[in-house]
C-alpha cells in the first residue's frame, strides 16, 4: 500500500511541476517577443499540452523526467541575449517558487492533519490513505521540483542550462559546440548509470553503490543545498528543528 501511496503521490507531483515550467518558458518568451509557444498553444498551465509520457513515468517513479520542450525562436526576442536567457530559467525559477510553496503545505498536512490526529485515522483506513497521499504529493512538489532546478540547469543539451550557455557565447564556442554536439548522449549516460546503481543498490549488499549515482547526488545537492533556505525557513516559521549540512 506505500508503494502505491507513493506511485500516486508522485504522479500528482509531477503534474504540477511540468506544466507551471513549461508554461513559465512559454508565456516569457512571449513577453520578450517570441509568439511561437503561444500559437502552438502551449502558453497554457494544462498538462495535457506538456506532459510527455515517458518523461512523466520516468520523473513519478525516480525523481528524474522531461515533459515536450515548449518551441522557440530566439530570432523573435527584442533582445537576444536578454530574451534566451529570461527564458531558460523560467522554469527552474518556477518550480523553486512551487517548491517553496508546496514545502509548508507538507507540514501543515503532515503535522497539523495527520499526525495531529493519527488514532482517528488509524481507525479510518481510507481516509488514511487519501491524506497520505495529499501530504506525499506535496513533498514530492518540494523534492521533484528542486531536483528539477539542479537537473535542468546542467549545461547539457537540450536543457534549460545549455540555453544560458547559448545566451552569453557565440556559436563558434568550443565548449558550447561540444555541449550542443554530445549533451544528450552525456545525459543518456548519466540515466542509463544512475538506474544500474539503484538496481545494484536494491538487489544487492553493496554498500558504497551511491557514491557512483550521478543523478543521486544532483538530488542530494537539490534539497541538502538548493533546498536548504526553504526547510530551514518553514522550519523556524513552524518551530520545528532547523537542519543543518
Amino acid at each position: 500500500m506505500s508503494y502505491f501511496i507513493e506511485i500516486v503521490a508522485g504522479l500528482i507531483a509531477v503534474i504540477f511541476i511540468f506544466a507551471p515550467h513549461e508554461f513559465a518558458h512559454a508565456f516569457v518568451a512571449y513577453k520578450c517577443g517570441d509568439p511561437t509557444a503561444k500559437m502552438q498553444g502551449r502558453m497554457t498551465l494544462n498538462p495535457i499540452k506538456h506532459l510527455d509520457p515517458a518523461g512523466f513515468i520516468m520523473c513519478a517513479v525516480t525523481g528524474f523526467g522531461w515533459a515536450k520542450p515548449v518551441p522557440i525562436y530566439p530570432g523573435n526576442f527584442h533582445k537576444y541575449r536578454n530574451g534566451l536567457f529570461c527564458t531558460a530559467i523560467a522554469g527552474v525559477v518556477t518550480n523553486y517558487i512551487i517548491a517553496f510553496v508546496a514545502y509548508p503545505l507538507y507540514l501543515v498536512i503532515f503535522n497539523c492533519v495527520y499526525y495531529a490526529n493519527i488514532d482517528f485515522f488509524y481507525a479510518n483506513e481510507w481516509l488514511s490513505v487519501i491524506v497520505k497521499i495529499i501530504y506525499y504529493a506535496f513533498f514530492f512538489i518540494y523534492a521533484y521540483g528542486l531536483s528539477i532546478v539542479v537537473f535542468n540547469l546542467l549545461p547539457l543539451y537540450p536543457l534549460d542550462g545549455f540555453r544560458v550557455v547559448e545566451a552569453f557565447t557565440r556559436e563558434i564556442n568550443p565548449v558550447r559546440r561540444f555541449l550542443r554536439n554530445y549533451g544528450m548522449y552525456i545525459l543518456l549516460f548519466f540515466v542509463i548509470e544512475s538506474f544500474l546503481c539503484n538496481v545494484i543498490g536494491r538487489f544487492t549488499d553493496l554498500p558504497y553503490v551511491n557514491y557512483f549515482n550521478v543523478l543521486y547526488w544532483v538530488q542530494w545537492f537539490a534539497q541538502n543545498i538548493i533546498g536548504f533556505p526553504v526547510t530551514a525557513f518553514w522550519n523556524w516559521i513552524f518551530g520545528l528543528q532547523i537542519p543543518f549540512i
